[in-house]
């Protein structure tokens, strides 16, 4: 249990010693440092409760804390704002348990069983710009809930049927007609190789689609045929697995790249089994009816303010849609997984369709009615100008493409000492990623945010480099005091050392604020404030040579906690730190 909560679990036991009655209490950081270091504002709501002057229940709750030796400077502001300071024994005391063992400053939740999708490449292109929130967004999300005590299950859900599966078998097929797939009379084994590499496909789907837009007909048998791979034509299968897997080999690689995990590699086709099955449930609550050839599901309410379209779950052309999938896949998640939980990390703008999905789900019986499925949408990664990246020509910019971008930069700004040409590009990258990272980590997670690509890959100023520098520093401190006392924190010399760990008591309050609000800003923002505070504390004290070995070992006790403490917060936003830059 973190020392906050520990304290608000002093501040209620007193409100209920002296007979109030409350049912949680709120204390928060002051930010008038020359009145306390903490704010408690209970004696408000006790006041409006017990209809007595809240100063005077603030003056009975102040002169009781002043009695726990723990407590100094326990003053009232105005009408009933308490304001607490802790004393130095009590902190360097708590100092010393985090120490041994960190995670004790941050507060478990009762474990639950959470899928979060957070992926959605879509195997037919190329990883684009507009894939790399959701990447890193959903990966540390999924590392702060893991932190917390969550089960987590990270399905990447591959965009792997659909319009663009027909169009690349329609271009494959325009090209080498006489390949066994697009024989109706084949009846051996299909080729276990794929007769198309993966930079073909890079221009494939481009190609393909250039044409579905100029030609009606060459769109209406990109229909039929989407329609006949959904249905079972075994050609068309096994050459769109051949597809597949060419295509998430190289996937694969840019994810590693960003330090991006999933524990499911599944995708939309993966949800077929389960259609006919979930139709059936559909069927027999007389949730679905026939439109026009289609297959159509009801989905709006009398309290709806604007109109909610019903869901398509199968065309007229026998295709099922995204909804009909996504819908599979929750079914299918449920009996295989039985989670507490599905979070979705996707664009903003799919809010409708989710919102569908969802009453579908609910309304058919599928999950309960309590089930925590959510949308957590992001906002769009622009450039200058204001609007999502794009390539000269217009198209979306490639993900490896602005990789490219970045490592160039972090490699202009390394060590001239590192000679090693190899080593350099290897820091170059990890570098790169961070910045990339961060950067995307830093805005809300609903905001739209213009990335710099200069800006972000700086060694000053809020940038994943300044902060991987701070810390490599730091374990290059450490790494000198090695015949050195490292700790305990026994001393605070000064102010500076005590802003240091009070900094340090705001962990388990920053990643609960970032956790409930399911965006990674907070972390990004506390982290650097850490790391400003240490960096403050470094240019002050000359710690390696100071004569007090009690203060020495004080002082590189604090670095070590500062240290252990950036390790676990970068790991959570999915940020390597290397050796050295």
């Amino acid at each position: 249990m973190s020392l906050l909560k520990q304290i608000e679990k002093d501040i209620k036991k007193t409100i209920e010693n002296l007979g109030y009655e409350i049912d949680k209490t709120s204390l928060t950081i002051s930010n008038r440092k020359d009145l306390g270091q903490f704010q408690c504002n209970d004696a408000f709501v006790l006041a409006k409760n017990y209809n007595k002057p809240s100063r005077d229940i603030a003056l009975e709750i102040s002169d009781n804390l002043s009695k726990n030796a723990n407590y100094e400077n326990v003053n009232i502001a105005g009408a009933g704002f308490i304001n607490i300071s802790l004393s130095d024994s009590f902190l360097t005391s708590y100092m010393r348990e985090l120490e041994i063992d960190l995670n004790k400053e941050i507060n478990k939740h009762e474990k639950k069983k959470i899928i979060i999708d957070y992926g959605g490449a879509n195997v037919a292109k190329a990883l684009h710009v507009g894939h790399l929130r959701a990447a890193n967004i959903g990966e540390a999300l999924k590392r702060l809930s893991k932190t917390l005590g969550y089960e987590m299950i990270g399905d990447t859900h591959l965009g792997d049927q659909g319009r663009q599966s027909g169009m690349c078998i329609l271009e494959i097929k325009q090209r080498y007609p006489d390949l066994p797939y697009f024989d109706l009379n084949f009846k051996g084994e299909y080729p276990s190789i794929s007769p198309v590499t993966g930079e073909e496909l890079e221009s494939i789907y481009p190609i393909a689609n250039k044409k579905a837009k100029e030609s009606e007909e060459y769109l209406e048998e990109v229909r039929k045929i989407t329609g006949e791979l959904q249905n079972g034509n075994k050609g068309y299968e096994a050459l769109w697995n051949h597809i597949k897997d060419t295509s998430i080999k190289e996937i694969r690689k840019i994810y590693d790249e960003l330090n991006t995990d999933f524990e499911l590699w599944e995708g939309e086709t993966d949800s077929y089994p389960y259609i006919p099955e979930m139709l059936e449930l559909f069927k027999e609550k007389n949730l679905i009816y026939e439109s026009d050839g289609a297959i159509i599901m009801d989905v709006k309410e009398d309290s709806d303010e604007k109109e909610i379209p019903p869901l398509i779950l199968k065309t007229s052309k026998e295709a099922y849609t995204y909804q009909t999938t996504d819908l599979a896949t929750i079914y299918g998640r449920m009996k295989r997984f039985n989670p507490n939980g599905i979070w979705y990390v996707v664009d903003i703008r799919q809010s409708l369709h989710f919102n569908q999905v969802f009453r579908a789900a609910k309304k058919s019986g599928m999950i309960p009615a309590d089930f925590d499925i959510q949308h957590y949408g992001f906002g769009t990664m622009n450039d200058k100008d204001g609007k999502p990246l794009k390539t000269r020509d217009g198209g979306n910019m490639r993900l490896i493409d602005l990789l490219d971008l970045v490592k160039k930069e972090t490699y202009k700004r390394l060590n001239p000492s590192i000679t090693d040409e190899k080593e350099k590009k290897e820091i170059a990258n990890t570098l790169a990623v961070s910045a990339i990272k961060y950067a995307d980590l830093i805005p809300n997670r609903t905001t739209d945010y213009v990335f710099d690509f200069t800006k972000f890959s700086d060694l000053e100023g809020k940038t994943a480099p300044y902060l991987i520098y701070s810390t490599i520093r730091m374990k290059s401190l450490l790494n000198k005091a090695l015949n050195e006392s490292i700790g305990p924190i026994t001393k605070i010399n000064n102010d500076t050392d005590r802003d240091v760990l009070l900094m340090l008591l705001e962990l388990g309050l920053t990643l609960e604020k970032s956790f409930q609000a399911k965006s990674l800003n907070e972390i990004t923002d506390y982290i650097y404030k850490l790391t400003n505070t240490y960096n403050k504390f470094y240019s002050e004290n000359k710690i390696l040579i100071n004569e007090d070995n009690e203060q020495k070992a004080s002082w590189l006790g604090l670095t070590k906690l500062v240290y252990n403490t950036n390790l676990k917060l970068l790991d959570i936003l999915g940020i390597k730190v290397p050796e050295k830059m």
